[in-house]
């Protein structure tokens, strides 16, 4: 994948589109510890330009820069197996933010960038502590 740090001009570069944020997603989830690894493939993956109006109102964000991940569903330290399945947990990556994250920071990869808010949206998934997502997410080294 060609980087804004390669030799390309800006002007000649191509933003990585939907289907390569979620290879990028995927590529992550396959690099998790073996037990999360068959479980994060359970949850239903979105790539989205933006998160919509409706989203970002209840998040109470002004910009819909702001939101470069969000997991829907209930979390499995809170599920019961009484519970009646009306939706699957859902992950949602919202391409636009995470290129401008990308772009502004210029010192990570896009692939380390979607790895870190897939983890992160993840650790609602699972309840992860945050020594958990540092031992997942390498993101401070």
């Amino acid at each position: 994948m060609t980087t804004l740090h390669d030799t390309q001009t800006a002007a000649s570069f191509t933003a990585p589109d939907a289907a390569q944020i979620e290879a990028l997603a995927y590529t992550a989830i396959a690099a998790l510890p073996l037990p999360y690894r068959d479980a994060a493939l359970q949850i239903a993956l979105r790539i989205e330009d933006f998160a919509s109006d409706a989203m970002l109102a209840e998040l109470g964000c002004e910009s819909p820069f702001e939101l470069t991940g969000l997991y829907d569903g209930i979390p499995l330290t809170e599920k019961s197996v009484a519970d009646q399945v009306l939706q699957p947990d859902m992950i949602w990556l919202f391409r636009r933010p995470i290129l401008d994250e990308w772009i502004e920071r210029g010192t990570v990869t896009l692939a380390e960038l979607v790895t870190h808010v897939l983890v992160h949206e993840l650790a609602h998934h699972f309840g992860w502590s945050d020594a958990e997502i540092a031992a997942i997410d390498r993101w401070w080294e």
